[in-house]
């Protein structure tokens, strides 16, 4: 890794000793970390079963799901901070981000969009506690690649985006967690429309 990116590290490490988790993967956002998650599910099963999700939730959510080949089941439920793409285990946690948060077991997905509780121009990230997805996630939010080998060096085992977090933006994150408050309330639901009704999702 080289010295650009060590902030980025520093902020993974100051992620997870704040919430909890054993490994903060960051992103550019809360969108690539869920598409990530889903990915790397499809592949470990060999294909995704439906996924269920809230139908009154932000429409990248289902994109992602239309994005790697899955299919979507709506439900009814009145989510607060965060809900789960069943039955993986999956969160949507974009309106959450409080100390201790991380369920053990669970890949947790976060926003710190400058509209959410961290309030940084951009970026997301991966909480959870598993080694071997963590390579894994490393290399699919790098356009596959492996940290800190060059192209030319390298194999490339897994598909990949360009989604990894810049390192100005890791810096400000750094900055402002260390004045958020320990406990923060999640953030109230945005009016969002019933996204079953829409031809793409049905």
């Amino acid at each position: 890794m080289s010295n650009a990116f060590k902030v980025v590290k520093d902020f993974e490490d100051a992620l997870c000793d704040y919430t909890g988790a054993k490994y903060a993967v960051t992103t550019n956002s809360c969108t690539t970390a869920l598409l990530i998650c889903l990915d790397y599910f499809k592949t470990v099963y060999g294909g995704l079963v439906p996924v269920s999700i809230p139908k009154r939730t932000y429409v990248s959510v289902p994109m992602q799901v239309l994005n790697v080949g899955g299919k979507i089941e709506f439900r009814d439920e009145d989510w607060h901070g965060s809900y789960q793409l069943s039955p993986y285990p999956i969160w949507d946690a974009a309106r959450r981000f409080t100390s201790g948060m991380y369920i053990p077991g669970q890949y947790q997905c976060l926003s710190f969009h400058w509209s959410k509780i961290l309030g940084i121009q951009q970026g997301g990230a991966i909480l959870h506690d598993d080694p071997v997805a963590d390579l894994i996630f490393r290399r699919m939010r790098f356009d596959g690649r492996t940290e800190g080998v060059a192209p030319k060096e390298d194999t490339f085992p897994v598909r990949g985006w360009h989604g990894y977090m810049a390192p100005e933006i890791a810096a400000e994150g750094l900055v402002r967690l260390s004045l958020l408050p320990e406990n923060n309330e999640d953030l109230p639901n945005s009016d969002y429309p019933d996204l079953s009704t829409y031809p793409i999702f049905q």
